[in-house]
């Protein structure tokens, strides 16, 4: 990939594709950007609105097309598929995006089979999964979201509490997006002290009630996605910034680390499933898989979540 000339495709124009092509726009991650919709009418309005931003941001392409369009394209960001209803499970909502993805992905992923590309879609882990499975991609180049929403709100989440600046928090969710991620509290710091000593050193709480505030924050973060959908009925912008933060993380081949989902073989216990693990991140994709120094506790907790995940995988014979 080359600094100046790189194509991004963006598959699905709804609220979070929109966004993510917006969000790479402004910030030059692209000089060319495709939009491919089933809806091609709000795909063409989504381009036609992108371009006009041109005159104020970095020189930059974007127009609508077809998926043999997505041809020599660098990065290819999927986030096409149904929200779920109101009532609906996330097993059966998982099993209408993987048969919407099943039916597309194959034929993109030979249009363009040396892209890198982006899983946005939910459920993220069990797309991942599918995505690679169905493609001949090499594990590398297909990324989901993972655990990187679940990471920028738990770090605003303790931002907020500790009243710091959210640049002095480290942290990371792990396992699957959503209300069965994870938490290492172990691995967690603030200003470079582990949270639980910045707690009861500088902001002096009872040790008796860390847990229970630690606790508090976590449900909050859990809870975060569900209080937007509430109040404007989706999210994106968030979304939309963590994909361009892996975007930027793949092209400037900085080896980032981030908590992206990947398939797992032996890392934490989780064998043939993709799941949120921090991962080295560059040019080529998934470059390696950072083990984490979890407690007995965490490793156990983690495991849990991986193996109820795989239960899923099961229930929907993804890995016959």
């Amino acid at each position: 990939m080359t600094e100046k000339k790189r194509k991004i495709s963006i598959l699905g124009t709804g609220n979070v594709g929109a966004s993510v092509g917006y969000a790479a726009m402004i910030q030059g991650l692209a000089s060319e950007i495709l939009l491919v919709d089933i809806n091609k009418e709000k795909a063409a309005g989504e381009a036609l609105d992108l371009s006009q931003c041109a005159a104020c941001l970095p020189s930059c392409k974007v127009w609508s097309g077809e998926y043999e369009d997505v041809a020599g394209s660098d990065i290819v960001v999927v986030t096409f598929g149904v929200g779920r209803k109101p009532g609906q499970s996330r097993l059966d909502l998982a099993k209408i995006n993987i048969g919407i993805l099943q039916s597309v992905m194959p034929t993109v992923a030979k249009i363009a089979p040396d892209a890198l590309y982006i899983i946005v879609s939910n459920p993220v882990d069990l797309l991942t999964y599918a995505t690679i499975k169905c493609t001949n991609l090499s594990v590398n180049q297909v990324i989901g979201t993972g655990a990187m929403l679940d990471t920028n709100r738990l770090s605003q989440a303790i931002a907020e509490y500790c009243g710091t600046d959210i640049t002095n928090v480290g942290s990371y969710v792990l396992g699957e997006h959503g209300d069965s991620c994870m938490v290492p509290w172990s691995l967690c710091t603030v200003a470079g002290l582990p949270i639980k000593e910045y707690m009861t050193k500088v902001m002096k709480v009872d040790a008796a009630k860390v847990e229970e505030e630690l606790d508090n924050i976590y449900k909050g973060m859990v809870a975060a996605g569900s209080m937007v959908i509430k109040a404007k009925g989706a999210t994106y912008y968030a979304i939309a910034v963590s994909v361009c933060a892996l975007i930027k993380a793949l092209v400037s081949n900085t080896n980032t680390i981030l908590p992206v989902s990947t398939m797992l073989n032996g890392e934490y216990g989780g064998n043939n499933i993709c799941t949120g693990v921090p991962c080295m991140v560059g040019a080529s994709g998934v470059k390696s898989i950072v083990n984490l120094p979890l407690t007995d506790d965490e490793a156990k907790l983690l495991k849990e979540k991986i193996d109820t995940l795989t239960g899923n995988y099961d229930t929907l014979e993804l890995r016959k």
